[in-house]
């Protein structure tokens, strides 16, 4: 058994990632942190783990907790894991960060973007990209993942394809995204109030969410230029999921068909990335609850520009669920362990 522990477990992501935990046959949930709910017992706080999850959270900082787990997954808001970490806490666990310390390799952009300083430079550079269907070979060796974002997840899947087959002008690239609320996590804001967002639907984050460099980072890797996009997203008024578009003119003409073998070339064999029959395109709904990305496509002669779709939960493939599916790599268990469920419909 791997012995586990959550730091951050009692946001929304942290709940999420429990509540796969306890279903993972290989895993042994050791222990939780909180600074807020410090000393209270788990199912106190989320009563559906009533009876049936018990653990007491405490407030425990990556150093104490390295003592007692073979894995720390971090739950936390960026400029605090970059703070605590260093080499000697990685010589004793391995690490999936859930946060966004260690998703960009270039120090300067995760400064800039961010708004502060980063703690541990030294480690930034051999931190992973946790993308399994990218970057499964260097998870499997990784003492620390760094679990990518939800936006950049459906986005990065959704065009990497095409931007590695050099079919699309990358200049032209758009990216618009839908979140659900749970997006922003659990703190209170007045934004994400039931009076603020219901029966309401915004674009936010204009031209400056910080989920853009990591899309673009990511992608440059795979072209022979610098990727500089737009990405703009959009907050909707329900609990969870995302829908990305993707715009982007052709450099070169291609049918349906043959655009759907370029996928297929790259997602075949892949489990969690499913491809929509032509003409059908995803929905939140088919994905909810699930560690699918669905991704469709559609060819708009008339303008030549390719219309991707890519729909995930944000909760899970966005982020609880993958950072299992990292694990699974790292620690050699079957990809699919403790994630391979359908999604909830109706819900």
């Amino acid at each position: 058994m791997v012995k586990v522990g959550v730091i951050g477990a009692t946001g929304y992501v942290g709940t999420e990632l429990i509540r796969l935990l306890m279903k993972h046959k290989n895993v042994q949930i050791e222990a939780i942190s909180s600074r807020t709910y410090d000393g209270q017992n788990y199912d106190d706080i989320y009563e559906n783990y009533r009876d049936v999850f018990k653990l007491k959270c405490k407030d425990m900082d990556i150093a104490e907790m390295a003592e007692k787990v073979d894995l720390i997954f971090l739950a936390l808001p960026h400029g605090i894991a970059s703070k605590q970490l260093d080499k000697k806490i990685l010589e004793k666990v391995k690490i999936i960060d859930m946060g966004a310390d260690y998703r960009l390799s270039d120090v300067d952009n995760y400064e800039k973007w961010y708004a502060t300083d980063h703690g541990s430079k030294d480690i930034l550079k051999e931190a992973v990209y946790g993308l399994p269907e990218l970057y499964r070979e260097d998870i499997k060796k990784a003492r620390i993942v760094a679990n990518p974002g939800c936006y950049p997840t459906s986005s990065i899947l959704s065009i990497y394809p095409l931007i590695r087959e050099g079919i699309i002008d990358e200049n032209s690239l758009i990216i618009d995204a839908k979140s659900g609320i749970t997006g922003a996590g659990r703190s209170v804001n007045l934004a994400t109030h039931f009076t603020e967002s219901n029966e309401s639907f915004k674009a936010y984050g204009i031209a400056s969410h910080r989920h853009t460099p990591e899309i673009e980072e990511q992608l440059s890797k795979f072209s022979d230029k610098e990727i500089v996009l737009n990405f703009t997203p959009h907050l909707v008024p329900m609990n969870r999921g995302i829908l990305t578009t993707s715009y982007a003119k052709m450099k070169v003409e291609k049918t349906y068909k043959e655009i759907k073998d370029i996928y297929d070339k790259y997602y075949g064999d892949e489990f969690f990335v499913r491809m929509t029959k032509e003409n059908i395109f995803p929905e939140t709904k088919w994905v909810k609850g699930s560690n699918f990305c669905d991704i469709g496509i559609k060819i708009d002669q008339r303008t030549n520009r390719i219309i991707v779709i890519g729909a995930i939960d944000n909760m899970i493939k966005g982020s609880a669920g993958q950072a299992l599916q990292n694990m699974n790599i790292i620690f050699g268990f079957d990809e699919k362990e403790g994630i391979d469920d359908i999604s909830i419909f109706p819900i």
